[in-house]
């Protein structure tokens, strides 16, 4: 097991967390639009299936652009292989992808 979800595992087994009975989809539904940064573990008991502990994560979401823009050594591999292919050195994947030959 990774250190890191190790560590999580032992950070929220001391958490004490409120068990809701779920029995209907809007029950389920309120309990997960009542969750927040603040807020952001709910346990639910499902009658006939289990007990069940939702976790909200961050809400950010990553794209390659914003990845490859926040991270200075990403920014200049990417540049230099632009670079590359311009100069006719090297060939795009789409570009290999559609060659027949390959």
């Amino acid at each position: 097991m990774d250190k890191e979800v190790r560590n999580l595992v032992i950070i929220l087994q001391w958490v004490v967390i409120d068990m809701i009975e779920v029995t209907t989809m809007e029950d389920l539904m309120e309990q997960l639009s009542n969750m927040n940064k603040d807020n952001s573990i709910c346990q639910v008991f499902i009658p006939g299936k289990g007990i069940f502990t939702i976790v909200l994560q961050d809400e950010t979401i990553y794209s390659p652009t914003s990845i490859i823009q926040s991270n200075q050594y990403l920014k200049q591999i990417v540049a230099e292989s632009t670079g590359v292919e311009k100069e006719g050195r090297a060939i795009s994947s789409a570009d290999l992808m559609r060659n027949p030959f390959f």
